[in-house]
């Protein structure tokens, strides 16, 4: 959060100059955030707050502000946190393992099941450059189908059907 921050705030005098555009890319778990995902998801709703804020703070200078909110991705970040999965599960204390040790492995095989099979980084990246081009500017869309369906979810569904959902993805309900 703080890197792109600093980005941002290092390119604003040519933004301003430029009348650009600020493309803030986040993740669907940013709104409706998974257990045992917290930390990544409050990041990533952190900086769509940082974004929000810009949105308002840069709109007399002609800059806009996108949020991009992927959807699960096959990149070579899988394989990473799957590594990272298990070094934490390795890591459970025989107390935590016997309170978390099958809800964090329905969790691990879920989330590594949803990454694996995402949309690819080139089609991605088609959307990310079709936004940051489009005309108007959205303030929030979707790359992928289901990061497009899990905002829908955010729009239409209450905080009970949300924790419903939540639950169902990572294999706990």
């Amino acid at each position: 959060m703080f890197g792109a921050l600093s980005v941002i705030n290092s390119f604003l005098p040519a933004l301003k100059k430029a009348r650009g555009r600020i493309v803030q890319i986040s993740t669907w778990t940013a709104t409706v955030p998974l257990p045992f995902n917290g930390p990544s998801g409050a990041s990533k709703a952190a900086m769509e707050v940082f974004a929000a804020v810009y949105r308002a703070e840069l709109k007399s200078f002609g800059i806009d502000v996108v949020v991009a909110a992927a959807g699960n991705m096959r990149t070579g970040g899988p394989a990473k946190t799957a590594a990272a999965l298990k070094r934490a599960a390795e890591g459970m204390t025989p107390e935590q393992r016997e309170l978390y040790g099958q809800s964090f492995g329905s969790f691990t095989a879920a989330l590594n099941a949803m990454q694996n099979s995402g949309l690819d980084s080139a089609a991605a990246a088609r959307r990310v450059i079709e936004l940051a081009e489009q005309v108007p500017a959205p303030s929030r869309a979707p790359v992928g189908a289901d990061a497009g369906e899990m905002l829908r979810v955010v729009r239409e569904k209450s905080d009970a059907e949300q924790d419903a959902l939540r639950l169902q993805l990572v294999g706990l309900s």
